[in-house]
């Protein structure tokens, strides 16, 4: 359960902000591709509500490609992937992605509207490596702070890590998986990917 939540709430990458005073481009990342996903998941309510596999595709399409997946598989493996075969890692990567859109894709139809606050960004001119802060208000709950680490690639920032309360995204499913991949091996942890994705071994 308290990894849903965890994933859950990652994925308020995706959902409005407020307090947004600086245009610097990690944020206007965010803010565009929030407002495309919520147009997208608004337009296309009648759809989802009949085939809800189509809200797997809003976020594939709009949200996933500002994710760095090869780095966030890399990192959730951790000395695994240095271990593992070529192909063991394409068909890992392949899996680990088509997991988060699953996963994103579930959360968005939990959200229930919390107030988002963008905090200020701090870094330096030119930083090609960023935090991007916030908090999320809950109606009866304490205020929760979720990070985003991004990166600049040439073809533009990336969110390579989520941290919620200081606990990453990535070492959390590196914790996991490597409890699999010790007991079982790396094909193993793959299938009860492909498994859980619905997909054919």
């Amino acid at each position: 359960m308290r990894f849903r939540i965890f994933l859950l709430l990652a994925c308020c990458l995706l959902i409005p902000v407020t307090g947004i005073t600086s245009d610097t481009a990690p944020e206007a990342l965010v803010r565009d591709t929030s407002s495309r996903m919520l147009i997208a998941l608004k337009e296309e309510k009648a759809l989802i509500e009949k085939d809800k596999s189509r809200i797997y595709a809003l976020v594939s399409d709009i949200v996933l490609p500002y994710f760095d997946f090869r780095r966030m598989a890399m990192w959730a493996l951790g000395r695994h992937w240095h271990a593992a075969s070529l192909e063991q890692r394409e068909r890992f990567v392949t899996e680990f992605r088509e997991m988060l859109v699953r996963t994103y894709g579930s959360a968005l139809a939990d959200y229930s509207d919390e107030k988002i606050v963008f905090l200020p960004l701090h870094s330096e001119t030119g930083a090609k490596d960023v935090t991007v802060r916030t908090e999320i208000e809950r109606a009866g709950g304490p205020v929760i702070q979720i990070t985003y680490s991004m990166y600049l690639l040439d073809d533009g920032w990336k969110v390579y890590d989520v941290a919620i309360d200081g606990v990453s995204l990535v070492t959390n499913y590196r914790t996991t998986f490597a409890s699999i991949i010790r007991k079982e091996g790396m094909d193993a942890l793959i299938k009860q990917l492909q498994d859980r994705n619905g997909n054919p071994g």
